[in-house]
């Protein structure tokens, strides 16, 4: 008995080891596909439970400011709540990490299919990553620059004292307090063309001196191409995927899942009239498109991904393109937007 449990011990050992080095940072680019074996109950959970988080961040990105601290704290609870990975400092969270590495790429192959839905998956996850990255102490995002091959060093108290007249004559909006608090990383110049052609950092010796309120935009930059190249390739390998009879089925409908009906075919346009529409909003739009035509009634305006969601659902329930036209033509000129405009 005793030898038994020394044994089942040793295995855990084992396997706490092995995952530890495979997941050393809770974040990742998730360049390598994972190698292991797992159920197809497993395979569908993992698939399931992600869409969940993508939906999520899809929502809170259209109905709040990704830095305020509702969103933060909204998906926080998400991550959570479907075992993700939540806390960066946590030791323990090693299953959490393997769900997330996995669940991802299997949402790869379902979401690679066609470019609108490779340019869903592609958005969710760039949200997902900038605010794990944000969420990242000090030391931790410098490691996990490192894991990553982006090499992207911190500066010295020293230095950025000795430069901080520099850093803040060339940091838009940056007072010398602002710039004595914010965290600087030396950057070479391929990876900050952005930011030095808009003249927001200061460039020394061939290196760009970037806050850490704009390191995320560079992350964020290498981590669109990385996946993007990696959607397409995973595209090009579908057939091979297609001819198993278990997979294939699940991905299809893991695909169809999040991102709404088809609107390229028109069905039934015509049936609803914009003197109709406030009326339906209360007793027949689902929440989501009640709570958006609340907001554009109230404020006269929508961000751009709350229009793009909202104009689709019109167009689905059978507003004409003119109608279209003439509501928000409508709305917006009651708020801050001219007629001709």
């Amino acid at each position: 008995m005793e030898f038994s449990s020394g044994l089942a011990r040793l295995k855990q050992a084992r396997l706490s080891g092995a995952r530890r080095e495979l997941y050393p940072h809770s974040l990742q680019f998730y360049r390598d596909p994972p190698t292991e074996n797992i159920s197809l109950t497993e395979f569908e959970s993992f698939a399931v439970d992600r869409l969940r988080l993508l939906k999520v961040v899809e929502n809170l990105g259209v109905s709040h400011v990704r830095s305020s601290d509702l969103y933060k704290t909204k998906l926080e609870a998400e991550l959570r709540k479907l075992k993700f990975p939540y806390r960066a400092l946590a030791e323990d969270d090693y299953e959490a990490r393997r769900k997330d590495h996995i669940s991802h790429f299997i949402l790869r192959l379902a979401y690679c299919q066609s470019e609108e839905l490779r340019r869903w998956f592609l958005q969710q996850e760039m949200d997902l990553l900038r605010y794990r990255f944000n969420e990242l102490t000090g030391g931790l995002r410098q490691k996990f620059l490192e894991h990553v091959n982006l090499s992207f060093e911190a500066i010295s108290e020293d230095v950025k004292n000795e430069l901080a007249e520099e850093l803040q004559t060339s940091t838009p909006g940056f007072t010398m307090n602002k710039v004595r608090e914010q965290m600087y990383y030396k950057v070479g110049l391929a990876d900050a063309v952005d930011l030095f052609r808009a003249r927001r950092v200061f460039i020394k010796d061939g290196f760009a001196y970037v806050p850490l309120k704009d390191i995320d935009a560079i992350v964020l930059n290498k981590y669109r191409a990385s996946l993007s190249k990696a959607l397409a390739m995973t595209a090009r390998s579908l057939p091979s995927i297609q001819s198993d009879e278990r997979l294939q089925p699940l991905l299809n409908h893991l695909s169809h899942s999040y991102v709404g009906p088809d609107y390229s075919v028109q069905k039934n346009t015509g049936n609803i009239c914009l003197d109709q529409i406030d009326a339906l909003s209360v007793k027949s739009f689902p929440p989501c498109m009640r709570q958006l035509h609340k907001a554009l009634r109230d404020n006269h305006h929508l961000r751009h991904g709350g229009r793009m969601q909202y104009g689709l659902f019109l167009k689905g329930i059978g507003l004409t393109l003119e109608q279209a036209l003439e509501f928000w033509k409508k709305e917006f000129i009651r708020g801050k937007v001219d007629a001709d405009k």
